[in-house]
């Protein structure tokens, strides 16, 4: 069968195409039914992961996929605009875990054709694809009336037209069936921020495009249904990765690091680890049942209102 031709013929998911599992008894009172796989397993094994966003050393997108390698992903296509870390990623992971084969591919994660084609990699190489982390994506600290048509344009395009080619076609790959994989269905993961879920987080165009992020993971959820290919969004709050690194420094050479995260009730910054292992949630079967969510890891800064105490007045 050619990789990108849908099987009409099971376009249901395994969940809507066969009966619940009978979980047995105990005494008189039935087990609890297990839906997904054991989670002190290896929660993504033999899955196929594509990440965008992946060249950085202090990313999300670097530590999301030493926690799809450690969990027994069968192979990693590590994506990014720039390559400068790439190989240097792949040999770190292939020297940890040699039994996950790792694929480094350099392009723009808002190019059309490139995320046709590495959709298309992986199912003409492992015929399958599970998860896509839609993970690109660049900043800007500038006030709204400081910018002009381009830069907001490229903001939009860079992180929000990202996402939507790469569930675009990592739908279709995900709706894919074979022997291996009898059923579709995959995981679908943007990174949006805390920005596209509350003013105040990042400038205008930055928080535009990571609130239609949020609506983008939404709407395709719905317009996948049936078909077992969940959608969510993450939303990090103040991380230390390549994007915030200035600022880490600067309070650093300060000496004020200690306030690096004061508003939130944890009042500490989140490393990438913590968000990568929401990640791997999300792309695990253990998050069967979590579709169209914006899920926000920011420390419970996004739970509250601004407040200071001893400041009510």
């Amino acid at each position: 069968m050619a990789p990108n031709k849908i099987e009409k013929a099971q376009s249901l998911s395994k969940e809507l195409s066969e009966p619940l599992p009978d979980p047995g008894t105990f005494e008189d009172i039935p087990k609890v039914r297990v839906m997904a796989e054991d989670s002190v397993g290896q929660r993504v094994k033999g899955k196929v992961v594509i990440i965008t966003g992946a060249n950085s050393p202090l990313g999300i997108g670097r530590a999301a996929a030493h926690q799809f390698a450690r969990n027994g992903a069968q192979a990693l296509y590590l994506c990014d605009f720039s390559a400068t870390h790439l190989s240097t990623h792949a040999r770190e992971l292939t020297t940890l875990y040699p039994t996950v084969t790792i694929h480094t591919h350099q392009f723009d994660a808002a190019d059309e054709a490139a995320v046709k084609a590495i959709c298309t990699a992986a199912l003409t190489t492992y015929n399958r694809l599970d998860i896509f982390f839609a993970n690109a994506g660049i900043a800007s600290g500038a006030p709204f009336w400081h910018e002009d048509t381009t830069s907001f344009t490229t903001m939009l395009r860079t992180n929000t037209l990202s996402v939507f080619l790469a569930a675009k076609y990592a739908s279709i790959a995900m709706r894919h069936t074979s022997p291996a994989k009898p059923y579709p269905g995959g995981s679908i993961i943007a990174t949006a921020s805390v920005a596209g879920l509350r003013s105040n987080a990042g400038p205008s165009s930055y928080s535009a495009s990571k609130a239609a992020v949020i609506s983008l993971m939404q709407t395709c959820a719905y317009q996948l249904a049936g078909t077992g290919i969940r959608c969510n969004a993450i939303c990090p709050g103040l991380i230390e990765t390549g994007m915030t690194a200035a600022t880490y420094t600067a309070a650093r050479a300060r000496g004020t690091d200690g306030k690096i995260g004061q508003l939130n009730p944890l009042k500490r910054g989140g490393q990438a680890d913590e968000v990568a292992r929401v990640v791997l949630f999300l792309g695990s079967g253990e998050s069967g049942y979590v579709n169209g969510q914006a899920w926000a890891v920011d420390g419970g800064l996004s739970a509250g209102l601004p407040f200071v105490p001893g400041k009510l007045a």
